[in-house]
């Protein structure tokens, strides 16, 4: 009886450790996918992705999802290219922390800039479906 008690909470803990890597994966699979949206301007799954109550941190301000989506459609901030170097995530409950180290190429106010961000994604999960709810930038000191 013992082997048996045993090898389930053996099982029990493989099945819980992929059930967490699946999820990880799945989080940075979606963020990369922001990414690519943000720098093809498609705002239509950035609508679905940002939860109405979502908050963006930038450098020049902070504002709410409408905003953003208008500010990406528009080209306010064209998010060219982010060379993403380093992601990391953490899960607690239903709530995703991405941490992505990237390189950005963006246009904001029609100048070409590049800049270091380390950057926070905060995703919850909402009846199984994953909604981005804070999206911070952090300009580093060095690259």
């Amino acid at each position: 009886m013992k082997v048996s008690i045993s090898g389930i909470f053996v099982l029990l803990f493989v099945t819980q450790f992929c059930f967490a890597q699946n999820k990880e994966e799945e989080i940075k699979k979606l963020s990369k996918d922001k990414w690519q949206w943000m720098a093809d301007k498609n705002v239509e799954p950035l609508a679905a992705l940002f939860d109405d109550k979502a908050v963006f941190v930038h450098m020049g301000g902070s504002w709410g999802k409408e905003q953003e989506v208008n500010i990406i459609k528009s080209g306010g901030i064209h998010y060219k290219k982010a060379d993403v170097h380093e992601v990391s995530v953490n899960i607690i409950d239903n709530t995703a922390i991405l941490l992505n180290r990237i390189t950005l190429l963006a246009v904001v106010g029609g100048n070409e800039v590049t800049n270091p961000f380390m950057v926070t994604e905060v995703y919850i999960n909402q009846k199984g479906t994953w909604k981005l709810g804070s999206l911070s930038f952090t300009k580093l000191m060095t690259p």
